[in-house]
């Protein structure tokens, strides 16, 4: 294809991008301009409001930089077995994950975050030149977050029950009727952890 001059699709490797799901992956396309290459960061969650989605950035960013001019990395604080274990654990248990952290052991994520995280994700910004009047707020969002014990996830649970309650016997309307009013919260971009149930 090349020494024709062609653009090869490579259809093998989107077929296989599309079942991997690496923290980042590269990823090649065709499109009407031409072949691309771009490398996706899928460590962040997604949503469900751009607030929600730029608070989860200012923390990320924030943690990674302070976590930077630590002493000791935490990766050689905390065994890759571990971290692994959190990972799951989290996925699984969500806002009420109990995670280890080195130095303290094994918290309540929302307490991690309150006491550990969000002061290191403070400095972190600030380091790198992020002025309190950004700063602040964004991180406030995951302070309410953790304070409220409420997040996107635990909205939808909680929707879908209230609606099944509320005497919606079958749960594809139920789970329809809560993407319809969580589409309505979304485009309101008020942080998810403020949005009410019923």
């Amino acid at each position: 294809m090349l020494d024709r001059g062609g653009v090869p699709q490579l259809g093998e490797l989107t077929l296989h991008n599309g079942t991997i799901y690496r923290w980042n992956r590269p990823v090649y396309a065709v499109t009407g301009s031409g072949p691309h290459l771009r490398i996706e960061n899928r460590v962040l969650p997604a949503g469900p409001t751009v607030a929600d989605i730029i608070a989860n950035g200012a923390f990320y960013y924030g943690l990674t930089r302070a976590l930077v001019d630590e002493d000791r990395p935490v990766w050689t604080r905390m065994s890759f077995a571990v971290a692994e274990e959190n990972l799951h654990t989290a996925s699984r248990d969500g806002i009420d994950a109990r995670l280890y952290w080195p130095g303290v052991g094994e918290v309540p994520v929302t307490e991690l975050v309150l006491r550990r995280l969000l002061p290191l994700a403070h400095r972190g910004l600030e380091l790198a030149g992020m002025d309190a009047v950004w700063r602040e707020p964004l991180l406030g969002i995951i302070e309410q977050r953790c304070v409220t014990a409420r997040n996107g996830a635990l909205w939808q649970a909680e929707a879908v029950h209230h609606l099944e309650k509320a005497g919606i016997s079958d749960r594809r309307e139920a789970l329809r009727q809560m993407t319809s009013t969580y589409m309505d919260y979304m485009h309101m971009n008020a942080p998810a952890h403020t949005w009410p149930v019923d």
